[in-house]
């Protein structure tokens, strides 16, 4: 991930992880305007290649802001050009979630990657990233916590020095482990701490399914494969699990699980 190696010291940085920017950055964005073009091709990243070698190609749902603060959604296919025209006085995030309805693979199941504006510009390309996903999933949580607290903006925090927090490795190999909806909210509350960037707790659970390998719907997640000696236990944690495997999917909540072949 190309984000700035700086590391601060200080640890009201961590604390405070707001509004240090709050003033200073729009002015720079109104300044830059002019420099920024209108419109950003975007630039996708490669899917894990186990996802392609099982699923295919995905399709894509893409999810950004308009100048008014609207939601804007739209699903491309594999292989088709877009362009975004997000406003350029403000920090917007564009969340790209990959799915295969071919398999009955929704969006939202599989992690997505995102990007940025206008950190991740590059000419006139807008450049999606796995690493910069869980910025804009943080950036919707934000949104949405703000809601009920009505005073802190998600364009305002400090999303530079929140990107340091991925290089510094305060997070876990996969930052999709932590709840993000949880530290939304209590960033919202008091101030962001990166004590709470930590893996939610799982529970080992026996399930008598083939012994594998599977594959996490998180880009990062690593590869699981059971010996012919012990049954297949799964880290479960809260809320909806998932692996891919050659023969299906297996889906998880708890110690309720199914599995569904591919048809």
């Amino acid at each position: 991930m190309a984000y700035p190696h700086r590391i601060y010291g200080m640890k009201y940085i961590y604390k405070n992880l707001w509004f240090s920017l709050a003033l200073v950055l729009p002015l720079l964005l109104v300044r830059c305007a002019d420099r920024f073009p209108c419109r950003y091709s975007l630039k996708l990243p490669e899917p894990p290649n186990q996802w392609i070698l099982l699923l295919g190609e995905p399709h894509w749902r893409l999810e950004w802001l308009d100048s008014s603060g609207q939601k804007l959604i739209k699903d491309i296919l594999p292989g088709e050009n877009i362009e975004v025209e997000p406003p350029t006085t403000w920090i917007n995030p564009v969340t790209a979630w990959p799915y295969w309805p071919a398999h009955n693979l929704v969006p939202g199941l599989f992690k997505p990657a995102g990007a940025l504006f206008p950190f991740d510009v590059k000419g006139s390309r807008l450049c999606l990233t796995w690493e910069a996903g869980p910025d804009t999933v943080f950036y919707w949580e934000l949104a949405l916590a703000s809601k009920a607290e009505g005073v802190k903006i998600p364009a305002n925090f400090d999303w530079p020095r929140f990107r340091e927090l991925f290089e510094s490795g305060v997070l876990s190999e996969d930052p999709w482990l932590v709840d993000w909806r949880f530290v939304a909210e209590k960033t919202m509350e008091s101030n962001f701490d990166r004590r709470r960037l930590v893996p939610q707790a799982f529970e080992a659970v026996d399930i008598p399914v083939h012994r594998g390998p599977w594959y996490g719907i998180s880009p990062f997640a690593g590869t699981l494969q059971f010996t012919e000696d012990k049954p297949p236990v799964f880290p479960v944690r809260p809320g909806l699990n998932a692996w891919i495997s050659r023969e299906g999917i297996l889906r998880c909540t708890g110690r309720t699980w199914i599995f569904t072949a591919w048809e």
